[in-house]
């Protein structure tokens, strides 16, 4: 058994250990607060962007526009944007994100996908992995604004466009509750009527709040050119759902580094609590030893 000088330096260090445990679940909880909030209140504009273009399906066979054609004869690349944190501590939300995208990708030839990360810890890993990243985000704000997303839709739109990829896909943690947090892949080129319709169904019961099956029967009439309509919208729908997504992300992130954090401090205090039992037993196994001793040499007096 350790001396009770031993297992007094454990607790004082599992202690303080508790203690950063603790102001890193405090900040994790502020910052959870805030990223929540900006989700939530931009998650309605996503969802009815999405239901406006349903809205216009009928109307989507004789487009040209290539977010909204599917390639006849694909043989390009695939790009697919990763989305995870740049800090760890935070359970297993990068490791869930990574999954899902190495389980997607398994089956394809490394030459035929590229890979833009966003997030420090996707992006070692998908280097590790050797898989080619044309493009890295590593330092994009908390405080994420639609300008943060710029230079990645402009990446994004230019190459699709260009025809160097056939198809664009976001790997993304969707925020479910502080509890719950649900890695997903979303394609995001090209847009077509049935997979929006998927989409929102998949949104389950918000979509019963939005009232989104009521939304895609209202009729629009629409003014000036079909193209430049489709092409503004499709803009601003790609440059919507980047940005939602990363906010799902920011806010999965936060609340599982927060529950991360409650978790390691309910452990440590644990911990103390079994190396107290462990300390008392050693120093009344010292007192009962001393006593002994103390007893033997005034029987061997007498």
């Amino acid at each position: 058994m350790a001396g009770t000088k031993e297992i007094k330096r454990r607790i004082k260090s599992v202690k303080n250990t508790k203690k950063i445990t603790k102001a890193m679940e405090l900040v994790a909880a502020s910052k959870m607060k805030r990223a929540v909030s900006r989700t939530l209140a931009s998650r309605l504009y996503s969802e009815y962007s999405w239901t406006l273009l349903t809205s216009l399906g009928e109307k989507l066979t004789d487009t040209k526009n290539p977010f909204f054609t599917k390639r006849e004869n694909p043989s390009n690349k695939t790009l697919y944007v990763l989305i995870t944190s740049n800090r760890g501590l935070c359970g297993g939300y990068n490791a869930q994100a990574i999954k899902k995208i190495i389980l997607n990708i398994k089956n394809v030839q490394k030459e035929n996908i590229d890979i833009i990360t966003i997030g420090k810890k996707g992006d070692a890993f998908m280097r590790r992995a050797g898989l080619n990243i044309p493009l890295a985000f590593l330092e994009l704000p908390d405080n994420l604004s639609l300008r943060d997303v710029n230079p990645i839709v402009s990446y994004v739109k230019d190459k699709y466009k260009d025809t160097t990829y056939d198809e664009v896909y976001v790997v993304y943690t969707n925020y479910i509750s502080a509890l719950t947090q649900k890695p997903e892949i979303r394609k995001l080129l090209p847009i077509s009527k049935e997979e929006l319709k998927e989409s929102i169904e998949a949104v389950g019961e918000e979509k019963k709040k939005l009232d989104l099956d009521n939304a895609v029967d209202n009729e629009y009439i629409f003014e000036g050119d079909m193209e430049t309509l489709l092409e503004n919208l499709g803009d601003k729908l790609l440059k919507m759902q980047i940005y939602q997504m990363l906010l799902e992300s920011n806010a999965s992130e936060q609340s599982a580094r927060m529950m991360s954090m409650k978790n390691a401090g309910d452990a440590a205090g644990e911990m103390i609590d079994d190396l107290t039992l462990v300390f008392n037993k050693a120093r009344q196994a010292n007192i009962t030893r001393e006593i002994s001793e103390i007893s033997a040499g005034m029987a061997s007096l007498t």
